[in-house]
């Protein structure tokens, strides 16, 4: 395996397409040689400089091609079902940008076409792959965080503002997918508010609330009309608390041995409790990029038939997610359960 290669194709040369590109000419057992786009200009424009590409503008001259194994979406939302399903029909293994559909019933469906096809197909949740995500997951695993009380994330900038999806859809992925990996859990309620500023019937902030079993509580906050950027979780657990902060250069963990526990005697409920301030540890993170990782995971993946950590299904649980906070976004934040 140490010699072998997986050759792709890109669909989709636009923002996040390029940094596909780059990451995907700079792993080993990727042997990308075609680019597709529907506006040729894209591809041409991404692929300055470099010589010995494929350039196409028709999805189809892709799937119909017998040297192509995989493709990597990263095209529009709208369009990713009706491109994974065609890629796996013809053969092709998946790689597919979040989120994965917009519906459910496509989801379920290309779920369906991977098993029917025996196609390897990885949805592009990136965070999960992050090493500071990970080392948040191996802290709940251990125990040393001990039980998951409630966890909260903002993901807020100014711009770029979208013309086609809201800010739930466009950001809010990411953030569930981290959740949802973390507490490796589906939550039983939903609810989201948001507000639509800029363009009308497209909400440009979104607040995002999720109930789990065990009364375990999330809240995402996401906007891209905002005067800071940041993109920080927070996690509070019955012994300790975390923050993971990707903004920070290097310092993107913090541990706050932080809680509230039994004084020994009581007098009354307050007064059998006391808090518990100790000392806040940065640890060492191994930090690569992302990207790279999950680029690398794909391939791994495709080479030895194993299931992707964010495979078609977790993807449904992301979309399962969103179908139901878009629900209670539309009522004006009613409830909808997941159960």
């Amino acid at each position: 395996m140490a010699d072998q290669t997986v050759n792709m194709a890109l669909l989709g040369c636009g923002a996040w397409g390029k940094n596909l590109l780059r990451t995907l000419l700079q792993t080993k057992h990727a042997n990308l040689t075609v680019c597709c786009d529907v506006n040729a200009g894209n591809c041409k424009d991404s692929l300055a400089g470099l010589r010995g590409f494929d350039l196409k503008d028709d999805p189809q001259l892709v799937f119909d091609s017998p040297d192509i194994d995989a493709v990597a979406i990263a095209t529009p939302a709208v369009t990713h079902y009706d491109l994974a399903r065609r890629a796996m029909l013809a053969g092709k293994d998946v790689f597919v940008e979040k989120p994965m559909t917009l519906t459910l019933a496509e989801a379920d469906d290309l779920i369906e076409t991977a098993e029917k096809t025996g196609r390897i197909l990885m949805v592009g949740h990136l965070l999960e792959y992050h090493p500071g995500v990970q080392m948040m997951k191996d802290l709940l695993t251990s125990g040393e965080l001990g039980t998951p009380y409630y966890i909260y994330s903002e993901r807020v900038n100014l711009g770029r503002i979208r013309a086609d999806e809201n800010s739930l859809w466009s950001f809010a992925p990411h953030d569930i997918s981290i959740i949802l990996h973390l507490l490796d859990d589906e939550p039983t309620e939903v609810s989201a508010f948001g507000g639509a500023f800029i363009r009308p019937g497209i909400e440009d902030v979104t607040f995002l609330w999720m109930r789990f079993d065990d009364n375990r509580m999330a809240q995402i906050h996401v906007s891209w009309l905002d005067p800071h950027k940041i993109r920080r979780t927070t996690l509070v657990g019955s012994k300790k608390m975390v923050v993971f902060d990707d903004m920070q250069p290097t310092e993107k963990i913090r541990i706050y041995d932080k809680g509230v526990e039994p004084n020994g005697r009581y007098v009354g409920y307050a007064e059998s409790l006391h808090l518990r301030f100790g000392e806040v540890t940065i640890p060492a993170l191994k930090m690569r990029e992302p990207l790279r990782l999950e680029c690398d995971h794909f391939l791994d993946c495709v080479m030895t038939r194993k299931t992707p950590l964010s495979d078609g299904r977790d993807g449904l649980r992301v979309v399962k997610v969103l179908d139901a906070a878009q629900r209670s976004l539309k009522s004006g934040g009613s409830p909808v359960s997941l159960r």
